[in-house]
């Protein structure tokens, strides 16, 4: 799910580390992924179900259906 179908935003790695286990020898960077809904939209005149990221949905980059 972690995809928006219009602008292709997808996970990126924070500057943050998580750390799991001993905090000296287990560190991986935490993953941060983008706020994703799936949602109803007019596309070429059709009504298609797609994940959307919350900044398509306020900039007015899709259609919603109602």
């Amino acid at each position: 799910m972690g995809k928006c179908e219009v602008c292709g935003k997808t996970n990126q790695k924070a500057r943050k580390y998580q750390y799991r286990g001993s905090q000296v020898t287990k560190r991986t960077k935490r993953i941060q992924k983008p706020n994703v809904k799936k949602l109803r939209v007019i596309k070429d005149s059709r009504i298609l179900r797609m994940f959307v990221c919350s900044r398509c949905i306020r900039s007015d980059k899709i259609v919603r259906a109602v």
